[in-house]
């Protein structure tokens, strides 16, 4: 479906479960499952547990040392940019992005985040 590597795949799987997003079943009918109500995980949760931190530069990093700091207009935009979009995310759950016809979240419709056409 999407050909992710099969390695690949199974690390993903293991950060999830190792930050209790996801619950491994081992035998013949094992899998993963969600440890939570879909409800109450959030994309952004998700994303940092696969990803790790998100910045939009590496400036952006709190622990970044850069000699041009004290005279960069750039860094405190990027920061205020990287804070929207980690707000979206934490408002965001795995929840309102399955494609069942449920309502999406009321926070997600007065970001416009939610469906267009409803």
């Amino acid at each position: 479906m999407y050909s992710i590597p099969q390695e690949a795949l199974a690390k993903i799987l293991q950060r999830l479960t190792k930050a209790g997003l996801l619950t491994s079943q081992y035998g013949t009918n094992g899998g993963y499952t969600l440890s939570r109500d879909p409800r109450t995980i959030t994309a952004y949760e998700v994303i940092r547990t696969i990803e790790g931190p998100l910045f939009m530069t590496s400036c952006s990093a709190a622990t970044s040392d850069c000699d041009q700091s004290d005279r960069c207009t750039v860094r405190g935009p990027l920061l205020k940019v990287s804070r929207t979009i980690e707000d979206v995310l934490n408002k965001l759950t795995i929840w309102d992005m399955t494609e069942s016809e449920h309502e999406p979240s009321p926070e997600l419709v007065t970001l416009g985040v939610g469906n267009q056409g409803k």
